[in-house]
């Protein structure tokens, strides 16, 4: 019987950890790429027809129902506030794991998964004397002639909008 030092397991352990963490999920909402880390995607589905909720905000487009868990969709595009929403036969919807809920949220289309590296990453521009809140934007990420816009998807979920989404869905 072969016997691995603890030690040496957990340090595997934790460096496969650290690469995936810096895996992203790529996504685009109008013209601009965006990316949130694959360990907080459940899965990615087509846009289907939602149940609106009544007085619910608009970037809340409504609830579905996946496998028995009642789901909120929120619209990415309307929620930067990125213009017009049109939706085709390349907007899905990416299911999230957040904080301990299941949420959806509707974007243009979804890219591909890639790796950073930390030498590609640059911390997200200070605006703080605007009103224009970058709160939820981690980084911003270079891959050759691109440029990707990481989005702390749990800081974002997890705010005063969510709480918002969990009144719209207890109505």
């Amino acid at each position: 019987m072969s016997r691995t030092p603890v030690g040496e397991g957990a340090g595997a352990a934790a460096a496969a950890l650290t690469q995936a963490s810096n895996e992203y999920l790529t996504f685009k909402l109008g013209d601009e790429e965006y990316g949130i880390e694959i360990l907080k995607v459940q899965e990615i589905r087509g846009y289907e027809a939602v149940t609106r909720i009544a007085n619910a905000p608009e970037f809340i487009k409504g609830v579905v129902n996946l496998r028995g868990i009642i789901v909120p969709i929120i619209d990415m595009r309307i929620k930067f506030k990125l213009g017009e929403v049109e939706y085709n036969q390349f907007t899905v919807v990416i299911i999230l794991n957040v904080a301990g809920r299941v949420v959806g949220m509707v974007v243009d289309s979804v890219s591909d998964v890639i790796q950073l590296t930390a030498e590609q990453i640059r911390p997200a521009p200070d605006f703080s004397a605007s009103a224009f809140d970058t709160q939820y934007i981690t980084g911003l990420g270079t891959i050759e002639e691109r440029m990707l816009i990481l989005v702390d998807i749990e800081q974002l979920m997890s705010g005063a909008d969510m709480a918002l989404v969990e009144q719209a869905t207890l109505q």
